[in-house]
């Protein structure tokens, strides 16, 4: 597939299908991720691969799918969500890279978090995280990038026993893209993206 096929198809696809993903996919994406620009090479990410359904079940039971239990209204993003056959969790370690630039080869002498304008840690998570979607659409798979609810980030990290210098910056599903994958955004909204480009200066 064209590169230029890859960024024009991607979107995020919330509902899959029952259909098994190969495992060496799974691996090309992880791999992939590994390729992602990281400030001073610092590699300071993990990437979690739930692709069983006792791991993936427990994912959802600790991030609080619980919650939606038989006396709670209806959540069609979450059920769509909980057929993906496997989850990739992105996590950014800090001190990985507080401890690159504290090298001398850097010219930093102290690991202070203030030196930074950002935190690159998770900017370079982002983008592994991206080549993982990317990938996927690559191997003819469907993927979604969400946020892991702030409340249940310490159950994530005690269920499946994530260190405590490592965050989760989200989490990814994959699969097979079901038939019905929903609503693309409506023509308003995407005919607003051009507004985000502005050349030589800010332009309202």
């Amino acid at each position: 597939m064209e590169f230029r096929d890859v960024v024009r198809r991607r979107r995020m696809v919330r509902r899959y299908s029952s259909e098994p993903v190969d495992p060496a996919a799974v691996d090309r994406m992880v791999e992939h991720a590994q390729r992602a620009p990281n400030a001073g090479f610092s590699q300071g990410w993990a990437f979690l691969v739930l692709d069983t359904p006792t791991d993936v079940d427990l994912f959802w039971w600790a991030t609080g799918a619980r919650s939606n239990g038989a006396h709670s209204r209806p959540n069609a993003w979450l059920e769509g969500m909980r057929t993906a056959p496997v989850i990739i969790v992105p996590l950014a370690c800090k001190d990985a890279y507080l401890d690159r630039y504290a090298e001398p080869d850097k010219g930093w002498t102290d690991r202070s978090e203030d030196r930074w304008a950002v935190p690159y840690w998770y900017v370079d998570t982002g983008m592994a995280s991206l080549l993982i979607l990317q990938t996927a659409v690559d191997e003819g798979l469907g993927a979604c990038f969400f946020g892991v609810p702030a409340d249940y980030v310490d159950d994530l990290r005690a269920a499946f026993s994530i260190p405590a210098d490592h965050t989760p910056v989200g989490a990814i599903t994959v699969g097979h893209r079901a038939e019905d994958t929903g609503s693309a955004g409506s023509p308003a909204r995407r005919a607003r993206r051009h507004d985000v480009v502005h050349r030589g200066r800010w332009e309202a």
